[in-house]
């Protein structure tokens, strides 16, 4: 995988050094931590309302000592902010090609050398919508890694990781596991996430 913000010496550093100030001085709660069998893993990014879900998202990764990698629409990774977006861990999906993105993702976390966490939103878009896209339980599966529940709640001011989830292969059980342990949540914008 390319180098990112998170694999940068000194600046990583430094931005976490900010990340762990500025989340504390906002009144945010940082919880959780990456169990050690989830040094490669998927992490579920919910809810995901608004597009500053990707600075918290961010700082809360300097926070926990991440080295995260996420997935964001191609028109984002367009000139002149792709090479940014890159730097900051994002991978560009073009929704209009039928590419196998599973695989790919699944074959990018195992190839990897040391940890990577793959964030992907169930929701796949930040509008509101009823129907979760299962693209991170199958890559999970495919790359044979867990998933970590990571969540921020706005209301409560809190962000972290939850459980990690194993898949056991009957995705609509599991989907039903995973949506219950979400319901509490409040997006930014709390309207626009379902878990039913």
């Amino acid at each position: 995988m390319h180098r990112t913000i998170f694999t940068t010496p000194v600046v990583s550093s430094l931005l976490r050094v900010f990340s762990l100030t500025f989340l504390k001085l906002t009144g945010w709660q940082v919880q959780g931590a990456l169990p050690a069998q989830a040094q490669k893993s998927v992490l579920i990014a919910a809810p995901h309302t608004s597009n500053w879900d990707l600075p918290y998202t961010l700082m809360v990764a300097f926070a926990l000592r991440l080295n995260i990698y996420w997935m964001g629409k191609a028109s984002i990774f367009r000139f002149p902010f792709g090479p940014l977006m890159r730097w900051l861990g994002g991978i560009a999906v073009d929704r209009a090609k039928t590419n196998n993105l599973v695989l790919a993702s699944a074959q990018a976390i195992q190839a990897a050398e040391g940890a990577l966490q793959l964030i992907v939103p169930p929701e796949g878009t930040r509008s509101k919508t009823r129907y979760w896209k299962t693209g991170f339980y199958h890559i999970a599966a495919t790359a044979q890694v867990p998933i970590v529940m990571a969540y921020m709640d706005y209301q409560r001011k809190i962000s972290g990781l939850g459980p990690m989830f194993v898949p056991s292969g009957n995705v609509e059980a599991d989907m039903v596991q995973i949506k219950a342990f979400y319901a509490p949540f409040k997006g930014r914008n709390a309207g626009q996430f379902e878990t039913v």
